[in-house]
């Protein structure tokens, strides 16, 4: 079998572009073989593999593709190491203290901020949809009062197929915007009835005179026998949850969404597949993560030993919240979502509830202890957002259900620039086959 000699690449240069080459040592016969790399507007060059196979014969091997770039995408940049979140080219900082989530969804959706005039038809738009089926509500009714509402969201949003069959069309960019329209506005419907339902309150029907946020927010608490309205507080620190939430680049969920959308599955599904995949406690599951994991450690004077257990590389505790798969650097999210988190505790006085002390001691030590800002273990946005729905007294069994309905902006974003790619496919990942070779079948007598 032929093995690679240099697995490093030699740089050419050529008037058109740069190239890699790689050496092949077959035997006596040494091959080479050129391969274009391409640049981007941010981030690193990636060498283009497309005729790897057909040229050499040869596969890459990546498990968890953390070093391959599965598609061209101009909606979010990431670099991790200097901690920086862009989308369409800006900040986050600037979008999450100047912007309506509307605006956000709105521009990963249309590539632009909106003007005045088009923010105030967009949330006409998202407010004309917002209502369900009313049939919808007998699929929430199908499931158990304890089911978690994740399971409820992918069962629910998965069936909006089943209702709105003039929006499926993927090659008809008015339905495509029908169908991302649809999503993002019922979300909070659906989410706001599985909380619902799992506490078993009558459903809240949408108020298209609050704000998106806001709306989300009655929708889950209030109930038919008194008025309820809501805090200017937490819409705050719940729009600014759902902006921080709305779109993260190549995650799990969203590879999940393009790879089901590469097979031209409806939109629902798709969005219903990423929900699947958010589930995950090491993805979306992480702010719920914390939570546990302040349940656990149950008073503040047992942080010093879990803090021990922590820094024991033999111990398989870990603090949940902490450090981030790609932020190298403090996480941008987190240190937007911290002011927040300390005005909502300070604004609903529960500065005494045992696991929000615990938390807060928590980040107390993580930003000043030696061992954790040289392993750049700071607080991560799972952390803080955990904090802050807790205080809300959201359960924890929402919180990926909110993460859901932020990210769906995202992911709705994802599937139509995936759509509209001339050069998409479907996805077919190879493998490296390390199974038995061809055996000879033996009949069952003989077995």
């Amino acid at each position: 079998m032929a093995e690679i000699a240099k697995a490093c690449a030699t740089k050419t240069e050529s008037s058109q572009s740069k190239k890699v080459t790689l050496i092949f040592d077959e035997g006596a016969q040494r091959k080479t073989y050129e391969l274009p790399v391409l640049s981007g507007t941010l981030g690193p060059k990636v060498i283009d593999i497309r005729e790897l196979y057909s040229k050499t014969g040869y596969f890459t091997y990546d498990p968890g593709f953390t070093s391959t770039a599965s598609c061209d995408s101009a909606i979010t940049y990431i670099d991790g190491e200097k901690g920086i979140l862009t989308h369409r080219g800006y900040k986050i900082e600037d979008l999450a203290e100047k912007c309506d989530f509307l605006e956000v969804a709105y521009l990963l959706l249309h590539k632009e901020l909106p003007t005045q005039k088009q923010f105030a038809d967009y949330h006409h738009e998202i407010s004309m949809h917002t209502l369900l089926h009313e049939q919808l509500i007998n699929f929430y009714k199908g499931f158990r009062r304890d089911a978690h509402p994740m399971a409820v969201m992918v069962g629910v949003v998965g069936a909006l197929s089943a209702f709105y069959h003039d929006s499926l069309d993927l090659h008809d960019p008015d339905q495509r915007e029908l169908a991302s329209t649809r999503l993002i506005a019922k979300m909070p419907s659906m989410a706001a009835m599985a909380y619902k339902y799992s506490v078993g309150q009558p459903f809240v029907y949408p108020q298209n005179n609050l704000k998106y946020a806001e709306n989300f927010l009655h929708m889950m608490f209030a109930v038919p026998s008194y008025d309820y309205q809501v805090n200017p507080v937490l819409a705050k620190a719940m729009n600014l949850i759902f902006i921080l939430h709305a779109d993260h680049e190549q995650n799990a969920s969203t590879s999940t969404v393009r790879l089901a959308s590469s097979s031209s599955a409806n939109p629902f599904a798709c969005i219903a597949a990423g929900i699947a995949s958010l589930w995950g406690p090491a993805h979306g599951g992480a702010n719920e993560a914390v939570l546990n994991m302040l349940t656990q450690i149950a008073d503040k004077s047992r942080i010093p030993e879990f803090i021990k257990r922590a820094k024991d590389k033999n111990d398989p505790f870990r603090l949940m919240g902490f450090g981030h798969r790609v932020y190298k650097n403090y996480d941008p999210r987190a240190q937007i979502l911290r002011a927040s988190c300390h005005e909502v505790i300070e604004e609903l006085s529960v500065k005494n509830e045992h696991l929000l002390e615990i938390a807060l001691e928590l980040e107390k030590i993580a930003l000043n202890d030696a061992y954790f800002v040289e392993k750049k273990l700071f607080p991560n946005v799972d952390f803080y957002s955990g904090i802050i729905l807790k205080a809300m007294g959201i359960p924890t069994t929402m919180f990926t259900v909110l993460f859901a309905l932020a990210r769906t902006a995202g992911w709705v974003a994802q599937w139509r620039e995936m759509i509209e790619d001339p050069i998409q496919k479907i996805g077919r990942p190879r493998q490296r086959y390390i199974g038995p070779v061809q055996r000879k079948f033996i009949a069952l007598e003989q077995r």
